[in-house]
């Protein structure tokens, strides 16, 4: 039942408008999983509105399940899903684990064992079809033009176009059907060069989102004409630390900082957008109507992880980062 306010009381002030930025990340991004999962159940809706998700390779992924959810009105069966897809995605079969273990050894054994290289177009794509597979059982793509709506929440997902360079953003409102969310788009996001094949798409080829903007942040912004249509606070899930603890001296924290350092930069680019924006018209500098101070909230996985165990896939640890990313949000909201 839906509770009228008394005669002659103000009206409540209009929940914040609310834009979620999923960083990729691997194996990681179950962390994202967890994250969304908490805010999915415990968003107060008179407090906060989610009108958009991004998302890049793993938290793509998380962002596409997490939206699908909120298109059918049912953010608690987006909780759901989000569980069941990383449980499937945990390696539960003793070859598929033996497999994992082996790719994360061998990961960490690159700085001190010369290892032969192998092209994913040599080998059989049973991974990346196993992972289609997936996507398709948590996300029907045939009930998406039904459910997207101009008002409806949207959805961002980064990659980049191998031959060309360019990045690409493929988006649930865009006005070229081929730009628009689909399986295929999802599997680019995802598409990590030394695990995957590239994905066609039309005249395109595409090549995992790390490469691009890693996540989509400024289109939250950019291009809109309408003040309402631009959240209010966009809260960033970050997968890969600002700082570390410690100096770095040996090859493989030599290499995991590094890894960090890059992920983090398409993020940075994505963020000085919105903070350029915001420092301008506290200066007065943009003075047009549609321009707007949009607040920049983290969300950061606090861990110190290894790169290599961004493709572990064991169910323990699948389930402590999906631990830690509930605590965390949860955490979050208490201290908004």
């Amino acid at each position: 039942m839906t509770r009228r306010p008394p005669k002659g009381s103000l009206p409540s002030t209009p929940p914040k408008t609310i834009a979620i930025a999923c960083q990729g990340g691997g194996s990681h991004t179950a962390f994202t999983g967890g994250v969304l999962q908490s805010l999915l159940r415990e968003l107060d809706p008179a407090r906060h509105r989610i009108i958009g998700l991004s998302g890049t390779s793993g938290g793509a992924l998380c962002a596409a399940i997490a939206w699908y959810g909120l298109l059918q009105g049912k953010p608690e069966q987006a909780a759901g899903r989000l569980e069941s897809f990383w449980q499937k995605m945990a390696t539960t079969l003793l070859p598929d684990a033996i497999a994992n273990q082996f790719l994360v050894w061998l990961q960490r054994s690159a700085s001190y064992l010369a290892l032969p290289e192998l092209s994913p177009y040599q080998l059989p794509n049973s991974g990346q079809d196993y992972l289609a597979s997936l996507i398709g059982q948590h996300i029907d793509f045939t009930k998406l033009p039904a459910l997207i709506t101009p008002d409806s929440p949207r959805l961002m997902v980064g990659a980049v176009e191998v031959l060309s360079g360019k990045f690409a953003v493929f988006r649930s409102h865009h006005s070229q059907p081929e730009k628009r969310i689909s399986l295929l788009a999802l599997l680019a996001s995802a598409a990590i060069p030394e695990l995957f094949r590239a994905v066609k798409i039309g005249d395109g080829v595409y090549w995992d989102g790390l490469f691009s903007e890693n996540p989509p942040v400024r289109g939250f912004l950019a291009g809109e004409k309408q003040h309402h249509t631009k959240p209010d606070e966009i809260w960033v899930i970050q997968i890969n630390p600002d700082t570390r603890s410690a100096e770095p001296t040996s090859l493989s924290d030599i290499t995991d900082r590094r890894n960090e350092l890059s992920g983090n930069l398409s993020l940075k680019q994505e963020l000085f957008f919105v903070e350029q924006t915001n420092d301008w018209l506290r200066k007065g500098w943009l003075a047009a109507p549609h321009f707007k101070q949009v607040a920049v909230r983290k969300i950061p996985l606090r861990l110190e992880l290894d790169y290599p165990s961004k493709l572990d896939r064991s169910p323990a640890f699948i389930n402590d980062l999906m631990v830690e990313g509930r605590r965390t949000a949860t955490a979050f909201l208490r201290d908004l």
